[in-house]
């Protein structure tokens, strides 16, 4: 069985993208699942100057130990004005002090949600195009957007949506083999 780390990328308590990212976990065949919430993982801002005086938080160590572990991400962005959160971008920046390949070289399913119409659109592009860079191969990308609309009851009630995602989980699955 396959083992995938997945989380919303976001600190909010009641994060949408959490909340989704779990969802779709629940709907991947044969692996282990572990989600985690960027809460537990709480850091301090990260500057060079800190790093030199205190070295690395053992919370982001803790965190690249899990990435290492997987055999796939499933990843589902915030978008705060049209960018990642600084809970995300704070984090990133601790672990690429740890490893530049920070994604460990997994296949990732790369999706944002929002409560607008736009369905994280910015916040995709910009992580589509940096992932390589870091590590991540990026299997596929996908985004829901009007989430009050689309998610309710605990699952995705927009036909169009659902099955466009579960050819995405198809296609990150295959990755997997």
């Amino acid at each position: 069985m396959k083992k995938i780390i997945a989380f919303g990328a976001s600190n909010s308590r009641n994060s949408i993208n959490k909340l989704f990212a779990t969802y779709v976990t629940s709907q991947l065949e044969n692996t282990i699942t572990t989600v985690l919430d960027l809460n537990d993982y709480e850091l301090p801002l990260y500057s060079p100057d800190l790093e030199m005086v205190t070295g690395i938080p053992k919370k982001a160590i803790d965190f690249d130990q899990l990435l290492k572990s997987a055999d796939g991400i499933i990843l589902s962005m915030a978008e705060y004005n049209g960018l990642p959160t600084a809970a995300f971008v704070n984090l990133f920046d601790w672990l690429s002090r740890i490893d530049m390949n920070v994604w460990k070289n997994n296949p990732i399913l790369l999706m944002a949600v929002s409560p607008g119409g736009r369905g994280g659109a910015n916040v995709l592009k910009i992580m589509n195009e940096l992932m390589p860079f870091f590590g991540g191969q990026v299997i596929t990308s996908f985004s829901l957007p009007s989430f009050p609309k689309n998610f309710q009851e605990g699952r995705l009630i927009n036909e169009e949506l659902d099955k466009e995602l579960s050819e995405k989980i198809q296609l990150f699955q295959q990755s997997l083999q």
